[in-house]
């Protein structure tokens, strides 16, 4: 269901008081070939699994959108220019992840009007069983993040991947406890030093994303610090 992301959401600070998060099992990295990572938009892989990624040093990656509308009312870029910007973004934040020679299937759909169907049809052709395949979770609240887990979702379920799902935008509309998120799934992935150093790396390599490109309200930070802060933890989290 998407939901509104609205206001600051809830702070880092309440989640890291939930004793709950030091309890979920953590995650065994048995992985035997590179995991297939499902991006919504440019930097949705990276603040989400960014440590992982690095931990493994290997990945392939499919770039759902271009995140050509990110800022639909700039008064500076253009919404092809925006693409560039971010195409160009994730390559940087992946050469300092130390995944610069990473495959990355780049499909060019549509920012906010994702093709389930083609979607799924891509990864299907990319998944096997066993394979990981980590997606954006079906109900993180934002259209194109749940309709890249549905289709994961599918695919997984077509080809006997193993999907794991990442929240993004959970973590803001969401509180500790909260019913309406499957808790009981998760599971932690414990960040080595040099991993969190890496992800911080490579999350300030979307100046697009975290900065304002420009003065006006349409230009203004889509991440800003309070928003950034829940994914600068010393773990990650999926849904299995």
């Amino acid at each position: 269901m998407v939901r509104p992301i609205a206001g600051e959401g809830t702070a880092e600070q309440t989640w890291a008081a939930w004793p709950a998060m030091a309890q979920w099992p953590v995650l065994a990295l048995d992985v035997t070939e590179p995991p297939l990572i499902v991006a919504p938009h440019p930097d949705d892989e990276i603040l989400g699994l960014a440590g992982l990624m690095a931990m493994l040093d290997a990945a392939e990656l499919v770039a759902v959108t271009d995140g050509e509308a990110s800022h639909p009312r700039s008064t500076v870029h253009t919404q092809p220019e925006l693409a560039g910007i971010r195409r160009a973004e994730t390559a940087e934040a992946l050469r300092r992840l130390g995944l610069g020679d990473a495959p990355v299937t780049r499909l060019g759909q549509p920012d906010g009007k994702i093709d389930e169907e083609a979607l799924a049809a891509a990864l299907t052709e990319r998944l096997a069983p066993g394979r990981w395949c980590l997606a954006t979770w079906r109900e993180d609240g934002h259209p194109d993040h749940e309709a890249v887990g549905r289709a994961a979702a599918r695919a997984c379920e077509a080809t006997g991947a193993v999907l794991l799902e990442y929240p993004i935008w959970a973590w803001h509309w969401a509180t500790p406890g909260d019913p309406r998120v499957p808790w009981d799934r998760a599971h932690r992935i414990e960040l080595s030093p040099a991993a969190q150093a890496a992800k911080a790396a490579a999350v300030a390599a979307f100046p697009s994303q975290i900065a304002p490109l420009g003065p006006e309200p349409g230009d203004a930070a889509i991440l800003p610090p309070h928003v950034l802060a829940r994914f600068a933890r010393p773990f990650e989290v999926v849904l299995r």
